[in-house]
């Protein structure tokens, strides 16, 4: 039998399956495993099934070893994985695409309505027990029907959003790497634009695109000043696609109208300019956070696992 590693709590359902098969050494613990305790624990492995909280990278490749055949991320995004490191040693590196989209569309959507809404707002004062009273002019937000959404990074993710947004009653456009599929774009009326544009013409920008060196922070003052000062930035991709620091700035001085933030720039510490701002609303990554979902995704990083072990290609390999 070969030896699992598994870098934090998953679905027993995903731990059943691999044990079936193989040698499992899963961390239950309630906190993220050391780095200490996880370079330890991954030495002689053959399998290490990750989640995005753990760096691996060359140290932990190493100290695995050369029979180390897979890292299998319990996520759709995969910065915390060295690639190229896990290429040069023969390693096959899978996620998780596909099986989150709904979800993390669903949270998307719902970070434009808290954000466009001020629900946020509302909650908050309800909570804090403050007096206060219905008026014409209490807590004014704006209407999404006839606005337009940008969506950069138009994958499945983006696609899904836009399906809510056109429900919604939005125009969409977005900007991308590739022009999508003519007749996806037929059925949301979408067209691709340049950056540039998407940032001018949208009432509600939203970030799905993946994260890297091309992106990193691909919102920075410069965009955000490029930005209509009514509308809204969403982001449920990656934090550091956005620069946080330069997003404060641009919501205390009502440069831009609010924002919706599920991810961020040095997770899980939140920048502490946008702690206090009423015209944002922070949510501690959720994107992928319903029970199903977190089910399929343990199960697809294990069915990754599985493959790999038995000598056939993973259903969802990176490299």
């Amino acid at each position: 039998m070969s030896k699992v590693v598994v870098t934090g709590r998953v679905p027993e359902a995903a731990l059943e399956k691999l044990r079936a098969e193989h040698d499992v050494d899963a961390w239950t613990g309630s906190e993220s495993i050391s780095r200490e305790e996880l370079l330890a624990r991954v030495a002689g492995a053959d399998a290490v099934v990750s989640l995005l909280t753990e760096r691996i990278d060359a140290e932990l490749l190493d100290a695995a070893g050369p029979q180390l055949k897979v890292v299998a991320n319990v996520a759709v995004g995969y910065d915390n994985i060295d690639v190229p490191a896990c290429t040069q040693r023969g390693i096959i590196a899978a996620n998780t695409p596909g099986v989150l989209t709904e979800a993390t569309a669903d949270i998307a959507f719902g970070l434009i309505l808290m954000a466009t809404r001020r629900l946020g707002e509302g909650e908050r004062l309800i909570r804090s027990g403050q007096a206060w009273k219905w008026g014409m002019f209490f807590l004014l937000g704006s209407s999404l029907q006839g606005k337009t959404l940008g969506i950069v990074g138009m994958g499945g993710i983006g696609q899904a959003t836009a399906r809510r947004a056109k429900a919604f009653g939005m125009e969409i456009v977005y900007q991308s790497r590739s022009e999508i599929d003519p007749g996806i774009a037929a059925e949301l009326g979408t067209r691709r634009v340049e950056l540039d544009e998407l940032l001018a013409v949208s009432d509600v920008v939203s970030l799905h695109c993946p994260y890297g060196p091309a992106t990193h922070h691909l919102i920075g003052a410069e965009q955000l000043a490029a930005m209509k000062d009514t509308a809204y930035l969403v982001n449920t991709a990656r934090g550091p696609i956005i620069d946080e620091a330069a997003l404060a700035t641009a919501l205390r001085e009502n440069q831009i109208a609010g924002a919706g933030l599920d991810v961020f720039e040095k997770e899980p510490t939140v920048h502490p300019g946008l702690i206090d701002l009423e015209n944002v609303t922070l949510v501690p990554h959720l994107g992928s956070a319903t029970i199903e979902t977190r089910t399929a995704m343990a199960m697809l990083a294990a069915d990754n696992t599985l493959a790999v072990l038995n000598g056939n290609r993973p259903p969802t390999p990176i490299n």
